[in-house]
């Protein structure tokens, strides 16, 4: 067991002493380090020593106080498979951990013996939650045809619901015409992004670590937004071996991948008098043709369902045998009369062979409070029907519940529990 030890002083005393219990402290920092490394790199001494053995240990045991306890620093953590264990002095310190949901508490005077006994459960969940899912599409692909359909819009939900139940997740613009996650989330487009992973990904250098520095990390929602060009002129940076080698390293990574791409889906090698160059749409083919799972987005109008049969023939004959999982969204009776989801589920089954197809409603307020505050719906609306149709999705058809799997974990995480709070009341 490998641990940092961050407390205001007697640092090399409290450190010799869990080092008689077993435990390798790995460094010694002051208190507040961790959340000024979060924040702004805390470089000097300390900071480089905090940084260095991040990526070797296993656990992070904090002196909790309102100021050394941060959004930035759990994120941190979380992104690196550290667990966090709080040493508290008193309630106030103790409900401050409680917020950011840590379940490993100890007093600050506890024993050295305390906090070792506390360990090995803390390292069997840093285990488990750094270990790649294995049931579920690792990489899952969000295509819709022209007409802005919202497929940008279900990706970013799709992968925000997907980070619920600490998953770790990734969502990457692979957009080569329109771009535009960074925009919707605020977030900085000047930035590496995911045509740095394509640059990395073709000179071999690209692994999880390189991934972690030039990701943005999405508020608190567990996920990890690589954004997408920011002039449409840079396309040949998304060439499709380049994207199909990124999304590979994604898969050891994060447990799924949600990637959002262009409408085009023409291959156009017969026009082009070079046949090694790279296509305009090379990035969209490479990512459909990496996907576990397609999502097929069409809009749920009669000009959208239209486009939607049209090009779900070219879509077929990119993904093969891929699962192509059909999403009609913002319905609404207005555009379609009496019955719209039966008239679109028959358009479908006759005209295109579809006939499982899922729903997500119109709602516009909800939609335009995310815009304006440049959050995912989920976050800025979490009522929204949209999201409870989103989860359905999830939760019926990308992640389908196993409950003989889960019955098991829940016993374990009931147990868990009750032994860090029988350790809090012991010490």
């Amino acid at each position: 067991m490998r641990a940092i030890l961050a407390v205001d002083d007697e640092g090399s005393t409290a450190a010799s002493r869990l080092r008689e219990e077993g435990i390798d402290v790995v460094a010694v920092v002051s208190a507040d380090t961790p959340a000024r490394a979060a924040a702004d790199g805390a470089f000097g001494d300390e900071g480089d020593a905090f940084f260095g053995a991040l990526a070797e240990v296993d656990v992070l045991i904090l002196r909790v106080r309102r100021r050394t306890l941060t959004d930035g620093l759990v994120g941190l953590c979380d992104r690196r498979a550290v667990r966090i264990v709080a040493l508290v002095g008193d309630d106030d310190d103790e409900r401050v951990a409680h917020s950011f949901g840590l379940l490993t508490i100890l007093p600050a005077t506890a024993e050295a013996f305390a906090v070792a006994d506390a360990l090995p459960s803390v390292a069997v969940a840093a285990k488990e939650q750094s270990r790649p899912a294995t049931a579920g599409p690792r990489t899952i692909v969000v295509w819709g045809p022209h007409g802005s359909p919202g497929r940008s819009t279900v990706a970013i939900e799709l992968a925000v619901e997907l980070a619920r139940g600490d998953r770790r997740v990734a969502l990457v613009d692979a957009d080569s015409h329109a771009p535009s996650i960074a925009l919707s989330l605020g977030l900085a487009d000047e930035g590496p992004g995911f045509a740095a992973a394509c640059r990395q990904a073709a000179l071999g250098t690209l692994d999880a670590r390189e991934l972690t520095r030039i990701a943005l990390p999405l508020e608190r929602s567990g996920v990890e937004v690589l954004p997408g060009i920011n002039r449409p002129s840079r396309w040949p940076e998304l060439a499709e071996p380049r994207v199909s080698s990124a999304l590979e390293v994604c898969r050891d990574w994060v447990d799924h991948t949600v990637v959002d791409v262009s409408a085009s889906l023409e291959q156009d090698e017969e026009i082009m008098s070079d046949l090694d160059a790279p296509r305009r749409n090379g990035a969209t083919l490479a990512a459909l043709r990496s996907a576990d799972l397609v999502v097929a987005v069409a809009a749920a109008d009669p000009v959208g369902v239209a486009r939607f049969l049209r090009g779900y023939a070219d879509l077929r004959a990119v993904v093969g045998a891929t699962p192509v999982l059909t999403v009609a969204n913002r319905l609404r009776p207005g555009a379609l009369g009496i019955d719209a989801r039966g008239q679109v589920r028959r358009t479908l089954d006759r005209f295109g062979g579809i006939s499982d197809v899922r729903f997500l409603p119109a709602d516009a307020r909800s939609a335009d409070a995310a815009l304006l505050a440049a959050r995912p719906i989920a976050l800025a609306a979490p009522r929204s029907p949209l999201i409870a149709g989103i989860r359905r999705i999830v939760g019926d058809a990308v992640l389908p519940p196993t409950p003989a799997a889960t019955a098991p974990a829940a016993r374990a995480t009931r147990r868990g529990r009750r032994t860090h709070s029988v350790v809090g009341a012991t010490s």
